[in-house]
């Protein structure tokens, strides 16, 4: 008979919940066993140990389309990436680069004379990369990367190099040690001397003995504020000399006598076409903050569960999970999580439909790479808030090394920044809200983006979740009064968070308007960017609540479904009062009802109290990976 946990876990799960418990089997053998060390040589060596072993077990293969010597199946390897960082987030992100981001550019980039020479060499391992994109000068910035691919005639070689201080590839995980080739992006430069933007190009860095190659000089980025099994270092190239044909020629070529040719002639959107194609490392990103958050509030939840303080009248000592204060730092966080998980769920069944698709729409295309965007920065962020406050919540103990939280913390700080700036993101995403999908809208600078809103921003399609076919009987159902019930109605939440969203889109878009008449197209866009940034942040919340409402409509339990209902309240409530200022000023919010938030949100917490155990059993995180020295009632010491 299945549990009401085991309902939670497979709703929570999603399609591919075969996949996430054959993964909790396999990385609950002893080699997996999280361990924690800021001593590099031997936190790397461990990596290494671990990447083979999954290699050799086929992990990679999922990755890879069937034609080039894998299964095909993108949604899996999204997912099998997402539940490493619940064993060791330099393990994720070791497999990551290799499969993701290096096999991902030579699979997604290349042709056949490249997926025949390295796909199921980089499947086995047999040959180790690095994704050299970021430079010192130029991180998000990428098309301003300053490294140079110019063509030689005379050779039929591109000669790679760094002709400046800042154009230095920089924090390049794999480039420090394991990584012999390197899928480098840099400027193509043909004869005539004309530029065409940036290519991505396969550049040996290493002999088999792991000397740097003639011209190539690559260190070590040593210590970091967390992953020290992974060797990030720097590469600087001296006139480097490749064959043609290791340009990844997919959306562009370069003929034996320098003639340019792409079958995407607008460069800004040939650009962004091969980016869009890298979209799985974003995606697994933010799943994989996620899949941290998680471990570090189950830790928590159950430390909270052991841990007394301070006499209870009636008797004995206090609980701290009995606490109001503690369920209010705890619960709203487990609520997000669960939040959050429905709608990567979404994200990544969508990368897979497209990723698999053979003709992908192109609009979908965008609008795939607005929500991995957002959902990027939304789910890091809240792993950083979430492991914080979980290493809070259990005190002194929290600090220790043996109860992990300081190494999800440290591991998990630099994803709000590799794989895109959260800020960034989130202005990527208003950028396609404000601009209702227009086409070449990615292709535009500031000063064009603004110019375009001031003319047609208006009327829009709200882009809906999995929730569309339910999403009008519920909204149907809402109440629109003064009474503090209506606010755990599921309609009434929708409604709030769907007009949040149109009006912020709306305003900013006249906000542009009128100060684009006033001042330079920079001005304007800079102005308002903090606006900007708070429409991305209304319409990730609306998207994440809409996958909550389908995710609870998928259910089968219905007590399990009871429990998911005050869950998805509890988030509501807290994202309304977390921006309760501009509910009450734009008067969606009256000062009462604004009260009767706040009231509400302590009410779904003393009802979730009883099923706090249950919540975190839902997140199906394996004993062995959730290890913690506290959680074991031989060493808690109640004072």
């Amino acid at each position: 008979m299945t549990t009401t946990a085991e309902h939670l876990r497979n709703t929570l799960d999603g399609r591919w919940r075969d996949v996430k418990n054959r993964m909790r089997d396999e990385l609950s053998s002893e080699v997996f066993k999280p361990h924690y060390t800021p001593n590099t040589v031997i936190a790397r060596t461990k990596v290494a140990e671990q990447l083979k072993i999954m290699a050799s077990h086929g992990a990679a293969e999922d990755g890879f389309k069937k034609e080039h010597g894998g299964n095909g199946d993108v949604g899996a390897a999204v997912t099998q990436i997402e539940m490493l960082a619940m064993s060791d987030l330099s393990l994720m992100v070791k497999a990551g680069v290799q499969w993701g981001l290096f096999g991902g550019a030579i699979e997604n980039l290349g042709t056949e004379r490249h997926h025949e020479a390295y796909v199921q060499k980089i499947i086995d391992l047999d040959l180790l990369g690095c994704f050299a994109m970021t430079e010192t000068g130029h991180g998000s910035d990428v098309q301003s990367l300053e490294t140079t691919a110019t063509y030689d005639p005379a050779t039929q070689e591109f000669i790679i190099d760094s002709p400046t201080r800042t154009s230095r590839k920089d924090y390049i995980g794999g480039a420090a040690e394991t990584a012999r080739v390197a899928a480098v992006f840099a400027q193509l430069i043909t004869p005539d001397g004309e530029g065409h933007g940036v290519h991505c190009f396969v550049v040996p860095i290493r002999d088999d003995e792991g000397n740097d190659l003639p011209g190539v000089t690559t260190s070590d980025c040593h210590y970091k504020g967390g992953l020290p099994g992974v060797d990030n270092g720097r590469i600087q190239f001296a006139h480097v000399r490749i064959p043609r044909e290791n340009l990844l020629n997919k959306y562009a070529d370069v003929a034996e006598d320098g003639t340019y040719t792409s079958p995407i002639e607008n460069p800004n959107r040939r650009f962004f076409t091969m980016l869009g194609t890298l979209i799985r490392g974003r995606v697994t990103v933010g799943g994989s903050a996620g899949a941290a958050a998680r471990v570090a509030l189950d830790i928590a939840t159950r430390y909270a569960l052991q841990r007394r303080q301070f006499e209870d009248p009636d008797g004995g000592e206090v609980l701290l999970m009995d606490y109001l204060v503690h369920q209010r730092r705890l619960f709203p966080l487990i609520a997000r999580s669960y939040a959050l998980q429905f709608a990567q769920n979404e994200l990544v069944a969508k990368c897979h439909e497209l990723q698999t698709a053979d003709d992908p729409d192109p609009e979908e295309q965008r609008e795939l790479e607005s929500r991995a965007a957002g959902l990027k920065a939304a789910n890091t962020w809240h792993a950083t808030r979430a492991i914080q406050e979980a290493r809070e919540a259990c005190g002194g103990a929290g600090y220790l090394a043996e109860n992990r939280l300081i190494a999800l913390k440290a591991d998990t700080d630099v994803f709000t920044t590799f794989e895109g700036d959260n800020h960034v993101l989130y202005q990527l995403v208003a950028k396609e809200l404000l601009t209702a999908y227009a086409d070449d809208i990615k292709s535009m600078s500031p000063v064009e983006w603004v110019r375009f809103a001031a003319n047609f921003a208006g009327e829009r399609v709200l882009k809906r979740t999995a929730a569309q076919t339910i999403m009008q009987t519920i909204l149907d159902t809402r109440e629109d009064n003064e009474e503090e019930g209506s606010l755990f109605n599921r309609g009434t939440q929708v409604k709030m968070f769907e007009d949040r969203e149109e009006y912020m889109v709306a305003s900013v878009a006249r906000r542009l308007q009128g100060k684009s008449k006033e001042m330079s197209a920079f001005d304007a866009f800079n102005s308002v960017q903090d606006h900007v940034l708070h429409v991305a942040q209304a319409h990730i919340d609306r998207i994440v609540l809409e996958a909550f409402v389908a995710g609870i409509d998928a259910c089968e339990d219905r007590q399990a479904r009871e429990v998911l209902g005050l869950v998805c309240d509890l988030y509501a409530l807290t994202v309304i009062e977390e921006d309760k200022a501009w509910f009450v000023e734009h008067r969606f919010l009256s000062t009462e009802r604004a009260k009767a938030v706040t009231r509400g949100i302590n009410d779904r917490c003393r009802r979730l109290r009883p099923h706090a155990e249950l919540l975190v059993d839902g997140f199906g995180i394996p004993e062995q990976l959730r290890y913690a020295e506290m959680l074991h009632p031989e060493n808690i010491i109640d004072t």
